[in-house]
């Protein structure tokens, strides 16, 4: 039975590769941090199913251990400071954990001789690409990157390591860029959960009359479904030779139009009042205020537009988004309503 390491499979991607690959015929181990409050929750139905360590990606010696342990023949790496606006104030522990993690894995396989036998993937992000794109051309792997983050540039500096490690020592390293990718796993402090999350609590208790605070309601993003794109890494892992690729939609949408869409499944419209940190989001029947803007939740950059190109995948993966942005956005709404329900 073929073994596979994932970091971060307590996350969104990562339990979705562990389901995946277990039921693949893989022997799944995971790597979790010690936390003092369960963070299992993503994995608990398959959680007699997996191997799981203690370790951070930041401890070389832990990481070497485990791997020695493990004897892998595929690492994912999903483990990271994984929160864009985060990443401002903890920009040294950004590094440590987005750059430094990954290259501890790859020197730790390098030195354990096993560069033939173990397949590494690392996760990249379009948070590399800044601004670049007003949403006119799309997002390609040839795409200049220019950065405007800690986040985005700890991931551009991994992403370098990763192409350094494959091409160097002829090891068989991805390093895809999967551009914004939702779904019901997703993390409570992401701004398309936090939606979803508060949609699913107002349907269920219509006197809820907190408003849901957000920041910038302009920004475009390509928003996929999270199961589609893990699968995307399923079949890159297991091509003939190792080669990074976009998984996109080729579609943007902005944060407005994912509140607007998400309040439409319960039938509420809402109605714009306002501008800049002063709009607010009315129930148009009720004028209820549902929906503020907070400049706190501005970054000191912000990036207007992201939308990608995912033909490469196509053409040499056979690999396509299969869940659309509405079908995307009524996934994560009723699991939200059913989740607030009692």
């Amino acid at each position: 039975m073929k073994k596979i390491l994932i970091t971060g499979i307590t996350g969104m991607d990562g339990s979705i590769a562990a389901d995946l690959w277990l039921s693949k015929g893989y022997e799944v181990h995971g790597i979790i941090r010690r936390s003092s409050n369960f963070n299992t929750q993503r994995i608990e139905h398959i959680f007699n199913k997996v191997t799981l360590h203690y370790g951070d990606l930041t401890d070389m010696g832990n990481v070497l251990s485990i791997i020695k342990n493990v004897e892998p023949d595929m690492i994912l790496n999903f483990a990271a400071m994984s929160h864009v606006k985060v990443s401002f104030e903890l920009e040294s522990y950004t590094f440590q954990a987005n750059t430094m993690g990954i290259l501890n894995i790859l020197q730790s396989v390098k030195i354990l001789n096993m560069e033939k036998k173990v397949r590494i993937y690392h996760a990249s992000t379009s948070e590399m690409y800044g601004n670049i794109t007003n949403g006119d051309n799309l997002l390609t792997e040839e795409s200049e990157m220019i950065p405007v983050s800690p986040y985005g540039i700890a991931k551009l500096a991994a992403y370098h390591l990763c192409n350094y490690y494959k091409n160097a020592y002829n090891m068989f390293v991805v390093s895809s860029i999967l551009l914004n990718h939702e779904g019901e796993r997703r993390g409570s402090t992401f701004v398309t959960k936090k939606i979803a999350d508060y949609v699913g609590k107002y349907a269920n208790h219509k006197d809820y009359n907190k408003p849901l605070i957000l920041g910038n309601l302009d920004a475009q993003r390509d928003w996929g479904y999270a199961n589609d794109y893990v699968y995307g890494i399923w079949l890159m892992m297991n091509a003939e030779k190792p080669d990074n690729y976009v998984l996109a939609t080729k579609e943007t949408h902005s944060v407005r139009e994912f509140v607007e869409k998400s309040f439409k499944l319960i039938n509420v419209d809402i109605k714009w009042v306002g501008e800049k940190e002063n709009e607010v989001g009315l129930n148009s029947k009720t004028n209820e205020i549902l929906v503020k803007v907070d400049e706190k939740y501005y970054r000191p950059i912000e990036i207007d537009t992201l939308i990608g190109d995912y033909s490469k995948a196509y053409e040499k993966l056979g690999w396509k988004p299969t869940t659309s942005f509405d079908e995307l956005i009524k996934k994560m709404v009723f699991h939200s309503i059913n989740k607030f329900k009692n």
